[in-house]
């Protein structure tokens, strides 16, 4: 197992390899050493689980590159990383997002290192009530009749689990990769005792949705 205590992944796709070269060139330059970061790939061509290209930074697994798979994506990666690194926490974050505050990265590595003790966080969404989300408008590719269950989940523009939390979402693996909508799924999924000690981040001002792609 490689020692690495702090891992970002960052959501991408061969389709906007050209956002990830964005934000290499970019943000991206100024994210502290003691933070190692992958764009994640879809590929199901491999003939493997996963493959890290550790000179690109880029960690593939094996499934579909697209949209509604997204949740299979993200749990794939999560395996790879567990797998592979004694980690303590993964950040999340995707590729059409610009890190307005580099800071925030420096203030929440010391913040989670004093103690470990948080298990799960970002920005907090606590849906009290079902509903029907409305995402296809925006995705059209999304079914139309995706229910919002009652839940607290962190926004997928960034969000952190420790690596608890990850085993836990990892003996739910087959479900997740089944979900639509990849942020409400892992928090719904996520056992109560994770959200115990949930940390609520500002995340909105500190991400942005980058211009560039807009």
């Amino acid at each position: 197992m490689i020692e690495q205590e702090f891992i970002m992944l960052i959501m991408n796709c061969k389709k906007y390899s050209w956002k990830a070269d964005i934000q290499r060139n970019s943000w991206l330059k100024l994210v502290p050493e003691y933070i190692k970061y992958y764009h994640v790939i879809g590929d199901e061509e491999l003939d493997s689980e996963y493959k890290f290209d550790n000179e690109n930074k880029i960690l593939y697994v094996n499934t579909p590159d697209d949209y509604n798979s997204l949740p299979n994506k993200v749990i794939s990666s999560y395996k790879a990383i567990h797998d592979t690194f004694n980690f303590k926490y993964i950040f999340k974050t995707d590729d059409d997002q610009k890190l307005i505050n580099v800071n925030f990265l420096v203030t929440l590595h010391k913040l989670l290192k004093k103690t470990y003790k948080f298990t799960y966080g970002g920005h907090i969404i606590n849906n009290t009530i079902p509903y029907l989300s409305e995402y296809y408008r925006i995705h059209p590719e999304l079914p139309k009749d995706l229910p919002i269950l009652v839940t607290k989940y962190c926004s997928g523009r960034f969000y952190f689990l420790s690596i608890n939390s990850v085993k836990c979402l990892l003996s739910k693996r087959e479900i997740i990769a089944k979900e639509f909508l990849e942020d409400y799924a892992i928090g719904y999924h996520l056992h109560d005792y994770f959200k115990i000690n949930m940390l609520s981040l500002n995340t909105d001002i500190n991400f942005v949705d980058d211009p560039l792609f807009s």
